[in-house]
């Protein structure tokens, strides 16, 4: 027997293709390109010119303030400019000031002005830091609760089309045809273009209230979200979520060249094709499935496919070199991931109280790093010196357990979250 209560399935079609929903590819997208122009691609352009290693080891530097953003953000919430609303407003305004930026980048040589163009790239930096700010925020605001899903998949594939773009394709064109400044222009050129985007997508059907002080947007975030009783576990569970996922993927790369035994260029085709077209078609498939299987659902059984799809890592380990067991094992973990990845952007957007977004989701997000930066990074190298890679793979399943058990303790808080109660 049908549930009345239960909203009718949307079609995937109609939900990707919704005025809400398909301008955050374009806005995923600009979000998503600058990042390796101050990072691996500048790095390179560094490295071509002969460039000390000790200095381009300090280029690393610049993208600190990816991580630092929410320190900012209360002013992303507080202040509004005179146009386009409270987040594309700056939405547009950092888009203009990274495509200037990029093409002044261009204008120089790390061989010959590394100085300027680090502390441009850092100016850089900031301008998309503030970018993905507004952008979080506005994602945040304007969608439904059924379009969360679909919003964060088209997000995903926005962003990782543009570190594609940013990075391997900007190096092909850089090394083979433009050279590196005229490279540097096209990517702001680039920018200019997808800032359309930003004209097009609508305000929020119902807009937020602004904080009515700065004072009030840097305490009030805090506050309002440690008020609510699911508070700390639902901040714990951001950390656990996707742990078992953090800890495969931290050495996975090296994993696949010496111990089993890939070369670097089947490794790089495996990882750069068929792991970007699995997390793509994994984060569109999980956003449409979201609005069939609600929130609470959809983090349970991506979370499930997440921990299982780890033991094509420990197959890889196991089984005998052939690189179709590697394509398999890479693919399957990069759709299951790209599926959870869908799923945790939804559970972040839904945790924001929509006067404060900017702030809450720079918080929350930058919690969610925690796991890959301060757990799975420093603790996999003894992990794996300890017990092998094949038991390290299958501890990888183990740790992912606690973060799905966490979430079925506390199902009615998600629920509420995603206010639906699902029988």
């Amino acid at each position: 027997m049908s549930d009345p209560l239960r909203e009718p399935t949307i079609p995937a079609s109609q939900l990707y293709t919704r005025r809400r929903v398909a301008p955050l590819l374009a806005l995923g997208f600009a979000s998503g390109l600058p990042l390796a122009l101050t990072g691996g691609t500048l790095q390179a352009w560094a490295t071509v010119e002969q460039v000390s290693l000790q200095e381009i080891g300090f280029l690393t530097l610049v993208g600190t303030a990816y991580t630092l953003k929410f320190l900012w953000a209360p002013v992303i919430d507080r202040y509004a400019p005179p146009f386009l609303g409270r987040r594309r407003g700056w939405m547009l305004i950092m888009q203009i000031l990274l495509a200037l930026g990029m093409m002044a980048m261009g204008l120089m040589s790390p061989g010959q002005s590394l100085l300027p163009l680090a502390l441009l790239a850092v100016a850089v930096a900031f301008c998309s830091a503030t970018q993905d700010i507004a952008f979080d925020a506005y994602r945040s605001d304007v969608l439904q609760k059924e379009e969360r899903g679909a919003g964060a998949a088209l997000s995903v594939l926005g962003y990782r089309l543009a570190m594609l773009v940013s990075g391997g394709l900007a190096l092909i064109l850089a090394d083979q045809w433009l050279g590196w400044g005229q490279t540097y222009m096209l990517m702001g050129v680039l920018m200019l273009i997808v800032a359309l985007a930003t004209f097009w997508a609508p305000e929020p059907a119902v807009p937020a209230e602004t904080p009515r002080s700065l004072a009030r947007a840097v305490v009030e975030p805090f506050k309002e979200f440690f008020s609510r009783p699911e508070a700390l576990t639902v901040l714990l569970l951001i950390v656990l979520y996707k742990l078992g996922d953090a800890f495969a993927g931290a050495l996975s790369t090296t994993f696949l060249i010496r111990a089993a035994g890939y070369t670097a260029t089947e490794v790089g085709t495996v990882n750069k094709l068929l792991g970007l077209a699995a997390t793509i078609i994994g984060a569109l498939a999980g956003g449409a499935l979201m609005a069939k299987l609600g929130l609470y659902r959809s983090l349970l059984f991506f979370g499930l496919l997440q921990a299982v799809s780890n033991l094509g890592f420990w197959l890889i380990s196991v089984g005998p070199h052939n690189v179709w067991l590697m394509a398999a094992g890479v693919g399957l973990e990069n759709l299951c991931g790209g599926m959870g990845t869908a799923a945790f952007v939804a559970l972040l957007m839904g945790l924001c109280n929509r006067e404060f977004s900017a702030t809450q989701f720079a918080l929350l997000s930058a919690l969610s790093a925690v796991g890959r930066t301060y757990l799975a990074g420093p603790f996999t190298p003894p992990m794996v010196e300890y017990a092998g890679w094949p038991t390290f793979f299958l501890l990888t399943v183990a740790i992912a357990l606690p973060g799905l058990v966490l979430l079925r303790w506390r199902r009615a808080d998600i629920e509420r979250i995603d206010g639906r109660t699902d029988a």
